[in-house]
């Protein structure tokens, strides 16, 4: 079988497509051939060593979707033939094939195709978290959205909007800007031309906002904290611009805001709840509440040219690997 294998951290030329090994089952495994891979921001930080999460040499990716190959002798919920997905801090996705624990796999329902599961499940996932687990959404509440034209930020405000939240964005273009208010923005505020945190307070007559969903880290941590209202929430879930400098606890203070920074490992661990989550995420699918937003798609062995695509962050949708 094929896999992308790091064997040093580095640009997007340290993804290298090589011959693996998979092997046979244990006991509680499945073999899983894969058909559609998803490429994360996490994945350009584990290849350049920001994350130092993987063991080198080591295959990466989170998350995927397959069919069951072979099952492990004590596996009795699964069967040859069966459409799963996955999510897992054990890497190891960016493969043709591969063994996995059978407990971790989740069903793919019939009328939800391979590709559009592989690009929204971990990104519903995230958002049905943040909305339902770290901020508990209040129809009403007035939230800022960064990067509200990207990936997670769609399905954010799609379901944000859904629940009864007003939602500002905030983009990097005016084609980003035009996605956000596609998917349910009131208004999205292009923060390369106009301090968005300014623009915030105006939107909200200087009172600010309950919660700001911050997945861009370092450039905008800042701002975010003064667009927060009295005893407002930041969640930052993310640094696509880097990680945030340290700064002083007591800055929250001045408004007795919250700080979360949340990871989506931490609250899918328990099998209920994780299935639990992928059912919220695939029924939201299944009733048009948020959009399945499927970007570029290339082959396996392409996996150099998908990190680069990704991190110019031209694309829209979830990019996908197809083995």
């Amino acid at each position: 079988m094929k896999a992308i294998v790091i064997r040093e951290t580095g640009g997007p030329e340290v993804l290298r497509y090589e011959s693996v090994s998979v092997g046979a089952p244990g006991p509680d495994e499945i073999r899983l051939r894969q058909t559609a891979i998803n490429v994360n921001f996490h994945d350009t930080y584990v290849r350049t060593g920001l994350y130092k999460t993987l063991k080198l040499p080591g295959i990466p990716g989170l998350d995927a979707v397959g069919v069951v190959e072979v099952v492990g002798s004590a596996v009795k919920h699964l069967k040859v033939g069966d459409r799963v997905a996955y999510i897992t801090q054990a890497y190891g996705a960016y493969a043709e094939a591969r063994l996995i624990a059978a407990d971790r796999v989740l069903p793919v329902p019939d009328d939800v195709d391979d590709r559009t599961a592989a690009a929204t499940l971990l990104r519903g996932m995230t958002v049905w978290m943040l909305l339902s687990k770290v901020h508990a959404l209040k129809a009403g509440e007035v939230y800022l959205v960064h990067a509200a034209g990207g990936g997670v930020g769609r399905l954010l405000c799609q379901w944000a909007t859904h629940l009864g939240a007003h939602v500002i964005g905030t983009a990097g273009n005016e084609q980003k800007a035009a996605l956000g208010l596609q998917s349910g923005c009131k208004e999205v505020i292009l923060y390369r031309q106009e301090n968005f945190a300014a623009r915030t307070r105006d939107l909200t007559k200087g009172r600010g906002v309950a919660a700001v969903f911050d997945s861009v880290g370092k450039d905008t941590f800042s701002g975010s904290l003064e667009c927060l209202a009295i005893r407002g929430h930041l969640i930052n879930f993310g640094q696509s611009s880097g990680p945030v400098e340290p700064f002083a606890v007591s800055r929250l203070a001045e408004k007795s805001n919250t700080l979360s920074r949340p990871l989506l490992f931490h609250y899918i661990e328990d099998q209920a709840e994780r299935s639990e989550m992928a059912d919220q995420v695939f029924k939201a699918l299944r009733s048009g509440v948020i959009v399945a937003d499927i970007g570029p798609q290339f082959a396996l062995r392409d996996a150099a040219q998908a990190h680069r695509a990704l991190e110019l962050r031209s694309n829209t949708g979830s990019t996908i690997l197809i083995p």
